[in-house]
Order: C-alpha cells, then sequence, then structure tokens
C-alpha cells in the first residue's frame, strides 16, 4: 500500500471518530443563543405571529432551533401555557386571548366584554387579529364601537361597544366639536370651595344659580392653613401617685408582715 492510500485510510478514520453534535450545536446556537428557554422564546413567538398551525419541523427549520431533537426544549415548548397541539393533525398553534378572524366576529367579541362592564385593549385585539385596528375604525365610523385614544399621538387605546346607536330618535350621535371644546374648559372647584357652596343653600340640584354661587365662594373662600406641629407650652403637671392596694387584710392582727419568717427544717 502506497504512502497516500495509508494518509488517506488514516484521516478516515480520525472522521469516522468525531463527534459532530457539538458542531451543530454550535452552528444553531450562534442564531438562537445558547440557552433553552432564549431558544424557546424563539419558537413561541415566531408561533404567535402565525396566524396558522405548523408541524414541529417546520418551526424548527423557521427559527433555527434544535427544537424537533432537543428532548428540553421540546419538553418545555410543549408544556407552554400558550401551546396547542392538536394530536390528529400533528399540528401546533398559538393560543390567543382571542379567536376571531372577520370584522363580524370582532364586534361580537366586544359586545361580549362591554356587557362584562369593561372595554377591551386594542393591542391584545391586534395580537389576535393584525386587521383588528383597520375593522375597529370602520366599526367607530358606523357608530358600532366607542374607542379612547393616547394623548400624544392619537393611538387606539381601549374599544367599548356602543349600545346607543347613531339615530334622531335614539340619539347617540357625536357631539360638536364647540360643545366639547366649551365642556373640556369647565373648571371644577375644588372640595373645600364645593362644601362651602353647597352649605351656604346657593347649589343645589334645581338651582340655576349654581355656578354664580361657586364663583362667589371660590373668591371669598380663605386659603386653608397647614396644620401646625408646635404644642403649647406650660408648666408640666407634677407626676399623679398611685394608690398601692393593700391585700392579704385579713392577716392583720394575727402575722406580723414585716418580719421574716423562716420555715423550719425537717
Amino acid at each position: 500500500m502506497s504512502s497516500l492510500s495509508k494518509d488517506a485510510d488514516a484521516f478516515k478514520r480520525v472522521l469516522h471518530r468525531q463527534d459532530y453534535t457539538s458542531w451543530h450545536a454550535q452552528s444553531a446556537d450562534t442564531a438562537t443563543g445558547t440557552n433553552v428557554n432564549t431558544q424557546l422564546v424563539y419558537a413561541v413567538d415566531h408561533l404567535k405571529s402565525t396566524p396558522n398551525p405548523m408541524r414541529l419541523q417546520d418551526i424548527a427549520i423557521v427559527t433555527n432551533t434544535p427544537l424537533d431533537t432537543d428532548t428540553v426544549l421540546l419538553e418545555k415548548f410543549k408544556s407552554h401555557d400558550r401551546i396547542q397541539y392538536d394530536p390528529k393533525t400533528d399540528l401546533y398553534s398559538y393560543r390567543h386571548d382571542f379567536n376571531f378572524r372577520n370584522k363580524a366576529a370582532l364586534l361580537t367579541e366586544i359586545q361580549r366584554q362591554t356587557r362584562k362592564g369593561g372595554g377591551i385593549p386594542v393591542r391584545a385585539l391586534k395580537e389576535s387579529w393584525k386587521e383588528a385596528p383597520q375593522a375597529i375604525e370602520e366599526l367607530e365610523k358606523e357608530g358600532e364601537v366607542l374607542v379612547t385614544r393616547t394623548v400624544k399621538d392619537g393611538q387606539l387605546r381601549m374599544v367599548f361597544w356602543n349600545e346607543i346607536k347613531p339615530g334622531e330618535e335614539s340619539g347617540g350621535t357625536q357631539v360638536e366639536k364647540e360643545f366639547l371644546d366649551l365642556w373640556h374648559q369647565l373648571k371644577v372647584p375644588n372640595d373645600v370651595d364645593l362644601l362651602k357652596a353647597l352649605a351656604s343653600g346657593k347649589c343645589s340640584v334645581t338651582s340655576h344659580n349654581c355656578a354664580e354661587g361657586l364663583q362667589a365662594t371660590a373668591a371669598e373662600a380663605p386659603v386653608p392653613k397647614a396644620p401646625s406641629n408646635t404644642k403649647k407650652k406650660g408648666k408640666r403637671s407634677a407626676p399623679r401617685q398611685r394608690q398601692v392596694k393593700i391585700t392579704n387584710v385579713h392577716l392583720k392582727g394575727e402575722i406580723d408582715l414585716s418580719r421574716e419568717y423562716h420555715g423550719g427544717g425537717k
């Protein structure tokens, strides 16, 4: 056998003994981190952003995680409270807070939550359906819902079902901006002025002079003084002497209690 063939055989034996598992783990960890929890976050977040269920192998390929080979990672993924598994189809899906895919189902969900006494954050609705903000704006124009927006940039914040539909008979139409500005310009009196006006009798439920009474009271009301922590100085009273209650009165005259008595030894 020539030296070249001997070297080739030796090289093959070295390759046969080489452990490639660490190489595979290093290439995978480069993109998604070496920690199992970090890889779990990648897999769950991708499934959260996907509206359709996925196979386990596809999730592992897209997220570049050993989800289909690492038993620890797979167990954490299956036991996640937001992951749903369908054994019939062998597919995994993300469990959102709400389950709807059209505007009609969205309105039904908003009505259900409003009847319970609260609205729904638009952010939570968007996580369940990406088209939710656009559908909410359409429902607002139709008068089906009421929304609150952020002060800074006017983004949708909360949505409520509008129980009073716009109409000539039932009302429910949008108030004109002029009246809204006048309403927000009104200043609510503080508690001191309000209580003083009510006590003076100038303000009542059916009184037409309520505003005048409040204004006059506000002008006349003195500024409340801060409570003082100083104490009045005076003569200190002498400490009282407690009367001692005398016990064992029934022994008086029989035994001298001022003496010490020692028991006799046995």
